[in-house]
């Protein structure tokens, strides 16, 4: 009861994407504009998926699943940084960091455990086409997307559960723009040895066996296209692939600097440590459509049919 009665009231202060109040109206704008285009181009992105028969394979229905947890990513964190920058506020509930922290985890290693289904997706099309249709039906894609969303879930309830288990020094600045693992442990009052070795075993396998599940994915990848006899065959499946790859580099570059990389707690380390969480929870789902849109000439002609309202709703 006393631990209730303590927090039950209590908020947290956010340190804020600047310190400076005269940035304060372009970092809103600025952020503004890009969390619109990033709901914007996921949807679009869905939508043309979607409404395009020719569109409706286990590819695209996993980069349609991608979409859709980069927008619900990129809107846990996104809207209450702008809120809390139109009104110069930097608080945020006790609940509500925590629910952020949950939703924020949950979406996150959807990205992950995502990218690790579409390396599989490519690898049984490239390597195993005769049982393509067998192995990669629709059933067991939506079965493959329900076990992301399932392990995801555990994990972000495991984290957030034993952040129940700390107290917290009031008066304390989070060094970030919201709730995050590390930062919230940076302004515990309690032992957070418990939470850094899950943090360190449990996030570390979170990140890892999926980077490792799409490197094996792609290293045979690799291997069947150096026996493909033309070069017009190798260019087409490098072509298949490249999206993919561009963005799993772009994702795990940013997450591995953000929680697997170490920082000290000097100003300096806060600004690289911010810079990093802008790029993986901002600017990797605004690149993630422009990515899979320009390269890709299946996607840029559904959306050209989603624009002039030529649609096929057929179902799979």
């Amino acid at each position: 009861m006393a631990r209730e009665n303590e927090t039950a009231g209590f908020e947290f202060l956010l340190w804020g994407l600047s310190e400076r109040p005269e940035q304060q109206r372009s970092l809103f704008l600025l952020f503004l504009g890009m969390y619109g285009t990033t709901v914007a181009g996921n949807l679009l992105i869905v939508l043309a998926i979607a409404a395009d028969v020719h569109l409706h394979t286990p590819m695209y229905f996993f980069l349609a699943s991608l979409s859709c947890a980069d927008i619900l990513f990129t809107s846990s964190t996104v809207p209450k940084a702008l809120a809390n920058m139109q009104t110069r506020s930097r608080s945020i509930s006790y609940a509500g960091c925590l629910t952020q922290l949950y939703f924020f985890l949950t979406f996150g290693d959807m990205d992950i455990f995502l990218l690790a289904t579409m390396a599989y997706d490519r690898y049984v099309a490239i390597c195993l086409p005769l049982h393509y249709t067998m192995l990669m039906s629709l059933r067991r894609c939506s079965f493959m997307v329900a076990a992301c969303w399932t392990v995801t879930n555990l994990v972000a309830m495991t984290h957030t559960f034993l952040m129940f288990r700390l107290s917290f020094c009031p008066k304390k600045i989070i060094p970030d723009f919201f709730c995050d693992l590390g930062p919230l442990m940076k302004v515990s009052c309690s032992a957070t040895r418990v939470n850094e070795l899950v943090l360190l075993f449990l996030g570390g396998a979170v990140i890892l066996v999926p980077l490792l599940l799409i490197l094996v994915s792609y290293i045979r990848i690799a291997l069947a296209i150096l026996r493909v006899p033309s070069v017009q065959g190798r260019r087409k499946v490098i072509s298949t692939c490249g999206s993919h790859l561009v963005v799993v580099a772009l994702c795990f570059g940013t997450v591995i600097r953000a929680y697997l990389c170490p920082s000290s707690s000097s100003s300096n380390a806060v600004a690289e440590d911010m810079a990093a969480a802008v790029m993986y929870t901002v600017v990797t789902p605004l690149l993630n459509p422009f990515i899979y849109s320009l390269r890709n000439k299946d996607m840029k002609g559904a959306l050209a049919r989603l624009f002039r309202g030529k649609i096929f709703l057929k179902g799979y």
